[in-house]
């Protein structure tokens, strides 16, 4: 409330304060510097050598705000200077200066080489501006930054139906979390930085302009601008430093990575039962099976049973998948309707919202919990756990409709009031503190089993939480999948390392589309290709589309079984690129701009994205084989090779030269594939489900031409041992003048470790090393103990 009685207080004030304040004086502290400007107050806090946040208020003093989204508290601080000049107040730290301008309170951040990396807008740099949101007075806090014509942009999160782009240089985009329309407030430059907003209530980000020289981010609610400034230069660097502030990934249990199988929904424990049947009959990999929405039907939304008539005994049924090693997730939501135990228990604590959903099978308006109070995150757990963890046994959450969900009304989520404030402020802070809560209670009582969970939002620091983000209801057409791509590599350049789509789309007008014509067969395989180099593997939506299913044709089994295959040979890379997520801050899903951020010819390319460090992926999104046109199409996608490297097409090994643009042929049955030269990839066998099979004999395929290098990660799969140090690491390098590969020491223990095992090598070449089989040849096998081992080629 002393904000907008301020907010009346300061009107004239911020008429004036569209002219930049002058610094009046400034004072040097532990951890930053202070300013007092002739209007108001700046304060640039250092974090570390490479990251600032700098806080400013038109106000006579800052406000007491805890962030949600930051979780570091700052305890070492680095060594920086202070000095100025006639026009400048100057901070140094041992990687960037720091520039204020006297006159406009203006900030430059320069290298070390004085060269600029950005720069603060000279007259609107940072405003706060009196305002007026459906009914409710505000400060709208902007901030607005020089762009130079060779930039590009990339992060804000996920929007699945906004764009078909990458590049946010040129284009505006909303920042307001609802239905279909996610908000990350990080932007990554391939000048070499990173910025982050921390502010919770809807935004919006403007990348033209004046003339497309500018940028701006405006929060339509708060009481200070509030940024961070994150210097790389690669963008592995920044988004670790992200990490570094927001909270670290937590390992996934290794199942996570492996297939999942979902459909809206199964109605009963039979149907559930015989999904597995289906699977492990068939001899095909899978790691878990979903339960979706509604299994409480007769009874109401918030009551979490499962309806006796259909699931009889619950734990018996995820028992049942658990002998198959088959893994059990089920659908969460953060509504109530009247007539429960556990609406009452919540409204009797005040801890629902007055925010409704119109929930579309009862056509009731039922309450959302007030998930940033705290007593409610702790009750919503409690009966979570009481009614479905704790007497049945599942393995992981999926936790939806966590925008919330009003429809059209978005107005009335700014109006609430939450526990923690008024809506407007928190218009984008639900999903993390639901998560939140999910997270710390389920790390209290379920100590030995890691947390996986899906998410159908998320906002920065949700990443600590355990939390995959899925892009939402997305329609299964051939433009819902071509969407997704650069969603999904816009999400995770947000900080977000997981994320995945529904492999097929949600839905078709609502209903299932008729998955047997030939037309959504070819769009099932181009999305399951694509959701195979996802960081999550998952099949999802309405209609039956496992992929035992009679929908399929026998042509269609085949490749998608060929692809199921391939993310579990590659078991080892991927959870190695997880162990990686967690220890190094890394991206797994990776704009190209991670890895060739000096080449401009990636900046603007939707449709392509490495997966860890070796794999150019490709997705094929376009109809090319099922109606009477297509016929007529060249069966080729243009592919651009980055410059710098070479190339190998991983199904054929044949070495194509970087820098240049192809066109790949994409016969039905493939996905183009680059990898790039210098890596090493770890292959395991054939599996039935992630941790069917110890790795101890292992495909190392390197395609030489470059030195390269590997982490191999291993642990005990699914507790939080790794967090005592409870891991194993095997470098493996490659020496490219010398042809010779050098396997570390083995460095690290945990139960269950291997002290021996095989490393056949193989050197790709045409025709050898490549595809999805295991090659019947090796160059060399080394019997590996755990100690260092050179061998030459």
């Amino acid at each position: 409330m002393i904000k907008y009685i301020l907010i009346a207080a300061f009107t004239v004030l911020f008429f004036f304060n569209s002219v930049n304040a002058a610094i009046i004086s400034y004072k040097k502290d532990t951890d930053g510097v202070n300013f007092k400007l002739d209007k108001g107050l700046m304060k640039i806090k250092i974090c570390n050598e490479s990251m600032v946040q700098v806080k400013y208020s038109s106000l006579d003093q800052f406000s007491i705000k805890k962030s949600l989204m930051i979780n570091n508290d700052w305890k070492a601080i680095p060594q920086f200077l202070v000095s100025e000049n006639k026009n400048e107040v100057i901070i140094a730290t041992s990687r960037i200066l720091i520039k204020i301008n006297k006159a406009t309170n203006a900030i430059k951040y320069n290298d070390l080489n004085n060269l600029t990396i950005l720069e603060e807008d000279a007259t609107n740099g940072k405003q706060m501006l009196a305002d007026t949101i459906v009914t409710i007075p505000v400060f709208r806090c902007e901030t607005q930054f020089l762009s130079p014509f060779d930039e590009a942009l990339y992060g804000l999160g996920c929007h699945p139906e906004d764009t078909l782009s990458v590049n946010y240089k040129g284009r505006n985009q909303n920042l307001g979390i609802k239905y279909l329309t996610g908000a990350i407030p990080v932007l990554l430059s391939t000048k070499g930085y990173g910025l982050m907003w921390d502010n919770y209530s809807e935004s919006n980000f403007y990348g033209a302009e004046a003339d497309n020289t500018k940028f701006k981010y405006v929060s339509e609610s708060g009481t200070m601008v509030d940024y961070y400034f994150m210097y790389g230069p690669d963008f592995d660097k920044i988004i670790a430093l992200y990490r570094t502030a927001t909270g670290a990934a937590p390992m996934f249990p290794k199942w996570a990575f492996g297939l999942f199988q979902s459909q809206d929904r199964y109605q009963s424990q039979a149907e559930v039962l015989s999904v597995k049947n289906g699977y492990r009959n068939n001899n095909i990999p899978v790691d878990c099976i979903v339960q979706d929405w509604f299994y409480w039907e007769p009874n109401v939304i918030g009551s979490h049973v499962m309806y006796p008539t259909r699931f009889p005994n619950p734990k018996k049924m995820v028992d049942e998948l658990h002998k198959a090693n088959i893994h059990a997730m089920i659908s969460i939501w953060p509504v109530f309707a009247k007539g429960t135990p556990n609406y009452d228990q919540l409204n009797k604590e005040a801890c629902l919202s007055d925010i409704k959903w119109d929930n579309i099978n009862t056509h009731t308006f039922d309450n959302y919990y007030d998930a940033h109070n705290p007593r409610a995150r702790e009750l919503y757990w409690q009966q979570v756990k009481d009614s479905l963890f704790a007497p049945h046994g599942w393995d992981a959450l999926w936790v939806d409709q966590c925008e919330p969900d009003n429809g059209s009304l978005t107005h009335l989520r700014k109006q609430t009031n939450y526990y923690i404030g008024k809506g407007i402020d928190y218009y984008n802070s639900y999903s993390l503190m639901h998560t939140e809560g999910l997270y710390n209670n389920w790390r209290k009582d379920i100590a030995d089993k890691r947390l996986f969970s899906l998410v159908r939002q998320t906002y920065a620091g949700q990443q600590r939480n355990a939390a995959t983000l899925w892009s939402g209801d997305v329609t299964c057409t051939w433009r819902a999948l071509k969407s997704q791509v650069p969603q999904g590599i816009n999400a995770c350049a947000s900080g977000t390392p997981y994320w995945t789509s529904d492999i097929g789309g949600y839905h078709f007008n609502w209903g299932a589309p008729d998955w047997s014509t030939p037309a959504n067969n070819e769009l099932f395989t181009r999305w399951f290709q694509f959701g195979t180099f996802s960081p999550i593997f998952r099949i999802h939506g309405k209609g039956e589309r496992a992929m035992f299913s009679d929908n399929w044709t026998s042509k269609t089994k085949s490749i998608l079984l060929k692809y199921d295959h391939l993310r579990y040979r590659l078991m080892p890379y991927i959870y190695s690129l997880s162990g990686k997520v967690t220890n190094q801050g890394y991206t797994m899903m990776r704009s190209l701009a991670f890895d060739f951020r000096d080449d401009a010819n990636i900046y603007s390319i939707p449709d392509q994205y490495m997966f860890g460090s070796a794999f150019l992926v490709c997705p094929v999104t376009t109809q090319m084989y099922s109606n009477d046109t297509t016929s007529k199409l060249a069966k080729t996608r243009t592919v651009y090779l980055p410059k710098s490297t070479q190339w190998y097409d991983f199904w054929t090994g044949n070495v194509l030269n970087g820098g240049q643009s192809i066109e790949a042929q994409v016969p039905i049955e493939t996905i183009p594939l680059y990898i790039k030269a210098g890596s090493i990839i770890p292959m395991g066998q054939y599996l039935q489900h992630a941790t069917e099979k110890p790795a101890d004999v292992i495909e190392v395929r390197i395609y030489p031409g470059n030195d390269g290098k590997f982490l191999l990660y291993e642990d005990e799969n699914d507790n939080y041992n790794y967090e005592k140090g409870k891991f194993a690491t095997i470098e493996f390098a490659w020496n490219e003048k010398e042809r010779m590969l050098t396997i570390g020491n083995q460095n690290g223990s945990f139960t269950g470790m291997l002290n021996k095992r095989k490393f056949n090598i193989v050197i790709v070449k045409q025709g050898n090393g490549v595809g999805v089989d295991i090659n019947p040849k090796f160059d060399k096998t080394i019997e590996y103990s755990g100690k260092r081992v050179n061998a030459s080629f």
